[in-house]
């Protein structure tokens, strides 16, 4: 299945995407000192001088959630900036927010259908679908309108994603410690945290219940079986050498089950 964006589709994408009213502020505050008057020279320097093609390649927004292979009550939300590598291959960098100090939490590559097929068996099962993700309405393309996001979906709803964390913010680390951890996607009714969704529906002033209805048009097709490998028992991680603790592993005070700190966390990122 191809899924090449029409040009219209990222005219909508570049020029509506700054939608301020869905501003989401990071999970936590990095340790250091503020940006000194030199820093904040030289960073205007760079950014009227020097040329940075790849930045500007991130030209898609898409907003979801995520949750850590294995152990699916930690959830999280995840801001996408995509750049098409080509018909079969879109390439993401994953933020903690949307908005300047937003942290950089991870990546996803993202394939197509025909792509995927190609992949041995061991690496199928480290990539999720994105049919439910769609068809559901809670992955989203903030800003641009409904018609264009729709477009978007039907080109998204056969792909393939493999998404790794590196900054796990939403555990409280203020600093990127420890190792990427395997993410995967929500495939199936009632494994997203109510709450959390319900909180960034709010925030961005979206329906996602309703994007459902709308979505219900757009075929579904059938995922590939070695997909999300969770599924199947494979919850598959890195080990950590630094013991550095992560949401797969045995919950502590300070990375313990989030499923019941959705909405708790929902509401301190509201007054921060």
């Amino acid at each position: 299945m191809r899924y090449a964006f029409p040009i219209y589709l990222f005219a909508a994408l570049a020029f509506c995407g700054c939608h301020r009213e869905s501003d989401t502020r990071s999970n936590v505050r990095a340790p250091g000192q503020a940006e000194s008057s030199r820093t904040k020279v030289l960073e205007a320097g760079a950014a009227a001088l020097q040329d940075k093609p790849p930045i500007k390649a991130l030209n898609a927004y898409l907003d979801g959630f995520h949750f850590y292979n294995g152990r699916q009550n930690v959830q999280m939300e995840a801001h996408h900036y995509c750049a098409i590598v080509n018909e079969d291959v879109t390439q993401c960098v994953i933020y903690d927010g949307n908005v300047k100090n937003a942290k950089l939490m991870g990546v996803e590559y993202i394939i197509s259908a025909t792509l995927f097929a190609t992949l041995p068996p061991a690496e199928k099962a480290l990539w999720h679908s994105h049919v439910w993700e769609v068809k559901s309405g809670q992955l989203v393309a903030p800003g641009i309108p409904e018609p264009a996001e729709k477009e978007l979906m039907k080109k998204l709803v056969g792909t393939y994603g493999k998404t790794w964390h590196t900054w796990h913010t939403d555990l409280d680390k203020q600093l990127p410690l420890g190792v990427p951890q395997l993410m995967m996607g929500f495939t199936g009714e009632g494994q997203a945290n109510a709450a959390m969704v319900a909180d960034r529906d709010k925030r961005m002033g979206i329906d996602s219940g309703a994007k459902m209805k709308d979505r219900a048009d757009i075929p579904a097709p059938s995922v590939n079986p070695a997909a999300n490998g969770w599924q199947h028992g494979n919850t598959f991680q890195i080990a950590d050498p630094t013991g550095s603790q992560h949401a797969h592993e045995s919950a502590t005070a300070g990375a313990g089950s989030k499923a019941s700190d959705v909405s708790a966390r929902a509401n301190e990122k509201q007054a921060r």
